[in-house]
């Protein structure tokens, strides 16, 4: 089975697995880095921009922020649903998948230069342009939005190479951007003194590069082949795309929100102290990049941790799972550490890397990489504990912890300091949110630690695929409540033929190595999960869907039987002989029912009926990416309320005929 060679997550020692797999994302994230600093390193010693560039472009980063959202959305939805297609051998949607990412990322891309183009002035003075800014900023601006298109398509091809198996190529085609753009900088802005139109220039040719090398990439693909036809609109795969792509949108908006707050609080009140506008603003441009390429280092560090993470939670192994969060906290403390210390004894170093114009801008810079990057270490944790709940399907958990210093407690306290403490107030709200949402995360963390408890030692419960006569499969899929369950075993008995439904969890889990209980979780219709279509997306749920698909498709190869849920239909969809069954039953029977079994009332009924019919849905559509109950998608949809007997006689007629 598929899942297999995923054992080694589960054997291997935990600091070679994380070397492994950490380093090439650390250094594929600053390779990602060096696009937002090489321009304002050469744009800040420039004689004629200085601080003023510098400033110029920091109000033009959240527009391309805004850009980016879109982009990573699409790029990351797109990927999420190749790699789904990948685990169900869908080369189908595959490839629309990637045509209607790309179709609609040109699409949207077109429509922000126009938006851009309109409103270009407003937009510059609302994220912090001064009258001394505004027309370098405009001169940046029009290069970069004119070829905003090509930035956006390209980080969504870089994203499906990198879901399509090839991760070293999607680090190739971003470094050779990278590279470009740092050759040209100096060429364009000292050599032919274009000033920041060449660092814009310097930019696009660099994205432009990556696009192109992206799009060559389309002809040696592994998992789908791209055609005309896959730039067709299919709103279904769309929609798919859009949801596991979400978060993802969220989070960068996220940002542009936070860097909007604090470019106008910069702005505002820079103007009532002796630093003036400009030098506030650019000061924590520089600032903020340098927080990026440390934020890069240690997200490369539990990203690289997230499949060790994503297979020992659903394996049951608590123990590894404790010990990759001890050490990937225990690495970016260090890191974190290491870098603060670095950052408050020497500031000068790093800020003059981007040019130092007066005295005034270096007492500025200095206070707020002082200030501002004061609790780095924290931030960095703070980061490390949201993406470590993302990566054990917990993703609301994910959520909180993300937002939590960002939303919550950085952007109230950018709006409330400054009127107690000026300019310097923008400043302190950085340390003060990482010292509140810590305190959170940790809760959080310590609370999941508490309730994960020790390795689940409880025996695999042994299970075998029975072999059976030729003939045909029957796969059921049933609404909650309709006794699907029962009528599959008639079916089954009336044939004489094995009946599958429990006995999928222990194949599943016996041949993958995950534990028999998280498999269950993952099929569970008790409600309790919190955000049940983004939990499926998270590795140890993927994990468990691949291991039960992999069972699926061994079981198919041994005869005739009869299948419950777990969208068989779908996943067994290239047998020879298979009959899709969807059993339904008016709400009232079905509440009804759940009433007698689980001596529920009648209104905790209807919600237990509502919770797990939407669980259904959500795990049917994740798995095949089509509607759940859509009558197109089966041979025989059947009213329960006929009565089981009568119902399984139906079934099993048209399975004799088939």
């Amino acid at each position: 089975m598929d899942n297999v060679d995923n054992k080694f997550l589960g054997q291997e020692r935990i600091p070679k697995l994380l070397l492994k797999f950490a380093v090439p994302c650390i250094l594929s994230l600053l390779i990602s880095a060096l696009y937002n600093i090489v321009d304002q390193i050469f744009i800040g010693n420039s004689p004629e921009l200085g601080y003023f560039g510098n400033a110029a472009t920091s109000v033009v980063f959240p527009l391309t922020v805004i850009a980016s959202a879109f982009a990573f959305a699409l790029g990351d939805g797109a990927a999420a649903f190749l790699s789904i297609c990948q685990g169900r051998q869908d080369t189908e949607k595959a490839h629309k998948a990637v045509g209607n990412s790309l179709l609609v990322c040109l699409g949207l891309g077109l429509v922000f230069v126009l938006f851009g183009f309109i409103f270009m002035t407003p937009l510059l003075q609302l994220f912090g342009a001064s009258d001394t800014t505004l027309k370098l900023a405009q001169d940046y601006f029009v290069i970069v939005l004119t070829f905003i298109p090509a930035f956006m398509v390209g980080n969504v091809l870089n994203s499906i190479i990198r879901a399509d198996g090839s991760p070293a190529f999607a680090m190739i085609q971003t470094l050779a951007g990278a590279i470009t753009n740092i050759i040209l900088d100096p060429i364009f802005i000292f050599g032919f003194r274009w000033g920041i139109q060449g660092a814009a220039w310097a930019t696009i040719i660099g994205q432009v590069l990556t696009l192109a090398i992206g799009i060559l990439y389309l002809r040696r693909t592994k998992s789908f082949h791209i055609a005309l036809q896959s730039f067709k609109l299919n709103f279904q795969v769309l929609s798919n795309i859009v949801k596991l792509g979400i978060s993802t949108f969220i989070t960068q908006m996220a940002v542009v929100v936070i860097m909007m707050v604090s470019n106008i609080a910069l702005s505002k009140y820079g103007a009532m102290s002796k630093y003036g506008v400009d030098i506030p603003i650019a000061a924590m441009g520089i600032c903020t990049k340098v927080l990026s390429i440390i934020l890069n280092i240690t997200i490369g560090i539990i990203v690289g941790a997230q499949p060790i993470l994503g297979y020992n939670i659903g394996a049951g192994k608590n123990d590894r799972v404790r010990e990759t969060f001890r050490l990937t906290i225990i690495a970016t403390t260090i890191v974190g550490v290491v870098l603060t210390t670095l950052i408050e004894l020497f500031p000068d170093p790093i800020i003059n890397l981007f040019g130092v114009d007066s005295e005034l801008y270096l007492e500025f810079a200095r206070l707020t990489f002082r200030i501002f990057l004061m609790a780095i270490t924290l931030t960095c944790l703070t980061k490390v504990i949201s993406i470590f709940f993302q990566a054990v399907g917990e993703p609301l958990k994910s959520t909180v912890a993300s937002l939590m210093r960002d939303l919550v407690c950085f952007v109230p306290l950018v709006l409330i300091l400054p009127n107690f403490m000026g300019v310097e107030g923008v400043l302190w709200a950085a340390p003060i949110a990482d010292v509140i949402s810590i305190v959170a995360s940790a809760a959080l963390a310590i609370s999941f630690f508490h309730k994960l408890g020790d390795d689940r030692t409880n025996p695999v419960k042994h299970a075998a695929i029975q072999s059976s006569k030729p003939g045909v499969i029957i796969t059921i899929s049933r609404e909650h409540g309709s006794q699907g369950k029962k009528i599959g075993e008639l079916v089954a008995k009336q044939l004489g033929i094995p009946y599958y439904y429990k006995e999928l969890t222990a194949l599943a889990a016996q041949e993958s190595g995950l534990d028999q209980e998280y498999i269950k979780k993952v099929n569970s219709n008790d409600g309790e999960q919190i955000m049940h279509e983004l939990y499926l997306t998270t590795s140890p749920a993927k994990y468990a869907i691949e291991a039960q698909d992999a069972a699926l498709r061994d079981i198919s190869k041994h005869g005739s039987c009869v299948i419950v849920g777990r969208a068989a239909d779908y996943v067994l969809r290239d047998s020879t002989k298979l009959l899709r069954v969807f059993i339904y039953a008016p709400k009232d029977f079905r509440v009804r029912n759940i009433m007698e079994m689980y001596g529920d009332s009648e209104k905790e009924a209807s919600k237990n009926v509502e919770r797990s019919d939407k669980n259904r849905a959500d795990y049917y559509s994740l798995v095949s990416g089509q509607e759940w109950g859509d009558p197109q998608n089966y041979d025989l949809c059947v009213d329960a309320s006929l009565g089981q007997e009568k119902v399984a006689k139906i079934i099993a007629d048209l399975a004799t005929n088939k």
